[in-house]
């Protein structure tokens, strides 16, 4: 199948889940798929964010807005059942919501603790949990999304360490569990990436500029990544079929 412009799109007649899709990666993987043909189901904890899908679909793509809080199985259960009502079919899950509270292990409160396990780590696992019935029918494809930092420590980043180097051990068990039902599970490691929820975190702290010129040191190639960068490397991990329990890292070097 072919885009109006006569190139070949990737991923037509393929239905995805992209959580955490109203801003900076997540966003980008939705346009990026809905850009290779994909049907998009977009989902966000804001219905703010339903402006992503609405832009999709303005530029003639295919895409629903389904808001809930990944970490909560009932919101889970109904984002897979929404994509199915309305699209009949799984193909491929970017389980891309994630939050970052910084803190030591000395400094951090029990709550952020819990709720940074729950978005990032228990989110991934519950929005997979009702997609793998589906996807053993389409044999289908999981990126979950780690961290630069899951991989290498780094100052300040306690619990949303520890809940990313959950994410990158439970995609290799997944790419174990369901390689007989041929289901793929890769993981995207992003190295610090120029999305709003950097440009927050960096405006809190006391000299945001030294901070973001710090934050930019920490990568060798001297810059942040583009959420585009980082779609792209999601777009490789769904389609390269000899992927599966590959942790690739996007981060600038940053893991060197």
């Amino acid at each position: 199948m072919l885009s109006k412009g006569g190139v070949k799109m990737k991923l037509k007649g393929k239905v995805a889940i992209v959580t955490g899709s109203g801003a900076g990666i997540g966003e980008a993987t939705a346009r990026v798929l809905a850009k290779e043909g994909a049907r998009v189901v977009c989902n966000d904890l804001l219905e703010s964010a339903s402006r992503v899908p609405k832009e999709i679909k303005q530029a003639g793509g295919d895409a629903i807005f389904v808001q809930g809080d990944v970490s909560l199985p009932e919101d889970a259960k109904r984002i897979v059942g929404k994509t199915i009502d309305t699209y009949k079919q799984l193909d491929i899950v970017c389980n891309i919501a994630g939050i970052v509270i910084p803190g030591r292990v000395d400094n951090a409160n029990d709550t952020d603790w819990d709720k940074t396990m729950a978005v990032n780590a228990r989110g991934t696992y519950m929005i997979s949990k009702f997609a793998i019935p589906h996807l053993k029918k389409t044999q289908g494809v999981i990126v979950n999304t780690g961290s630069s930092v899951a991989l290498k420590g780094v100052k300040d980043r306690a619990a949303y360490s520890a809940s990313k180097g959950a994410v990158v051990s439970l995609t290799r068990a997944m790419a174990a569990d369901y390689v007989e039902d041929r289901i793929r599970v890769n993981c995207i490691c992003p190295g610090t990436t120029d999305t709003p929820s950097l440009g927050q975190r960096l405006a809190q702290l006391p000299d945001p500029e030294a901070a973001r010129i710090q934050f930019i040191a920490r990568q060798p190639l001297g810059r942040f990544g583009k959420p585009e960068e980082i779609a792209e490397g999601i777009l490789f991990l769904i389609l390269d079929e000899f992927c599966t329990g590959t942790i690739l890292s996007v981060d600038g070097g940053m893991t060197v």
